[in-house]
């Protein structure tokens, strides 16, 4: 008599053993693999209990700040008092406001000092770079001797003028010069230093420096400001497997704290660490594409034929990793995603992925079953409701969406929850013209809100300066 046949296939390690259901996930797990799901779990709810009590914490402070609300209007009984209170307020604001803009105009003269040394020791510069020097010397003056983004205005009352603080602030919409600045490559195809050949992600540091994929010639390039060649920090070994080698990356991002990069070696499909040129793979087995960090230093990846993003605490790269966008197959439903590529990850930990293949952007709040198309989703096309195979994506400050509209070779610019983007740069063909696009791949800002753009066929990298 033949013996039943209880067993069925783990989901992490595809035996066919004795499987428990975790509820939550509909998945089976075999024992090993289910003790490892379920403190997986346990680190997730640690993590929210985190968060609570951070919460907390903050509405704590926000009820001590109502009892000043309450005093402030105890003083309000005598006007002197409210005339020295508000005086002291006020002074306090200038004195505060006068002290941060001289610090930001000390650290750009600081980093301007640094740039004309570096100028002098190259001893390479032409009137371009003069010309920087001077427009930055002279903006920095002109912030120095303009009053005018400080003043007081009176409010007129019974028996007394109140007065506040206006300080002047930066317009929502930013604004880029249509023709750009090649910073890195531009010299045609090829694998000398001063070439590029099919770039894709990039990433700016907080020096300006720029570090790129250099996809097809298997390394990462790091270019120097105003460098007019690269330096090879990664691979560069030829095509291969090897721990010194890479096989078509596809995302790099600098970890500043541990003074290291991570790569997306998408075709060895395993995520690697380069440090002092040593390295360490850190994910294994993974079709990864785009990579993000976030400010409490979780990595996320995106899986391209898994069709989802995952999250890894630092340093605990041996577990599976958490989901935190798709992972319920491919599709166009709003829990699913098709070939997602880059992704940006905000100070709330929601995640936007570039939904390549349904030629859409979409945004997973932290936790979210299901994400929110922000960016496209009205099939593909050239409309300004439209994309057409969107790579890289970033946010600014504003919340404002930049997409690299790569099919149709353009940057678009989305608010959520709006029908439409808008043309940022590119869009006047596919050629290689100061205001032209070709395949335009990763996105990224400096400190400054210059947008810089991997201008893929061409092979380079445009900067597109901010009209203040």
């Amino acid at each position: 008599m033949a013996m039943a046949n209880n067993k069925t296939q783990c989901f992490i390690c595809n035996k066919d053993r004795i499987t428990f259901p975790c509820e939550g996930c509909s998945k089976r797990f075999c024992l090993i693999h289910l003790t490892e799901h379920q403190k997986i779990l346990h680190d997730e709810l640690n993590y929210i209990t985190n968060e609570y009590n951070e919460f907390i914490q903050t509405i704590n402070e926000r009820k001590q700040n109502h009892l000043l609300i309450k005093q402030i209007g105890q003083w309000e009984r005598n006007s002197i008092e409210i005339i020295q209170q508000k005086a002291q307020e006020c002074r306090k604001i200038v004195v505060e406001y006068s002290r941060t803009c001289l610090n930001d105009i000390e650290k750009n003269l600081k980093d301007l000092n640094e740039q004309i040394k570096q100028i002098h020791q190259e001893n390479e510069f032409n009137e371009i770079n003069l010309n920087y020097l001077t427009n930055q010397l002279r903006k920095m003056t002109e912030e120095f001797n303009n009053p005018s983004r400080i003043f007081i205005k009176q409010e007129p009352q019974s028996f007394i003028n109140d007065i506040s603080i206006i300080l002047s602030k930066k317009p929502k919409f930013s604004k880029y010069k249509q023709n750009a600045i090649t910073v890195a490559g531009g010299n045609g195809e090829g694998h000398e230093l001063n070439q590029l050949n099919s770039p894709e992600g990039i990433f700016i540091d907080k020096n300006k420096n720029i570090f790129t994929v250099d996809g097809l010639n298997h390394r990462i390039i790091e270019w120097k400001r105003y460098a007019k060649k690269g330096k090879i920090i990664a691979g560069g070994n030829g095509k291969g497997n090897w721990m010194n080698q890479l096989d078509r990356p596809t995302d790099v991002i600098v970890d500043e704290q541990n003074h290291s990069i991570i790569i997306a070696d998408s075709g060895n499909r395993r995520v690697i660490q380069w440090k002092n040129q040593n390295q360490r793979i850190l994910i294994k087995n993974i079709d990864c594409w785009g990579l993000a960090m976030d400010k409490k230093g979780f990595l996320y990846v995106s899986d391209r034929k898994k069709n989802e993003v995952r999250r890894w605490k630092m340093g605990e790269y041996n577990n599976e990793g958490i989901i935190v966008a798709g992972g319920n197959g491919k599709g166009d439903r709003l829990n699913l995603l098709n070939n997602p590529t880059f992704i940006f990850v905000d100070e709330d930990q929601s995640v936007y992925v570039s939904d390549f293949s349904n030629h859409r952007v979409m945004k997973w709040r932290k936790g979210a079953k299901e994400g929110r198309i922000v960016a496209g989703g009205n099939d593909k096309g050239e409309n300004l409701n439209q994309l057409f195979l969107p790579q890289g994506v970033i946010v600014d400050d504003f919340g404002q969406i930049y997409v690299a509209d790569f099919g149709n070779h353009r940057v678009m610019c989305w608010c959520e929850g709006k029908k439409e983007g808008e043309i940022v740069v590119g869009g006047n063909g596919e050629r290689n013209q100061p205001n032209q696009l070709n395949d335009p791949c990763g996105l990224s800002f400096d400190d400054e809100g210059n947008l810089y753009v991997v201008d893929g066929s061409n092979n380079r990298i445009d900067k597109f300066e901010i009209i203040l």
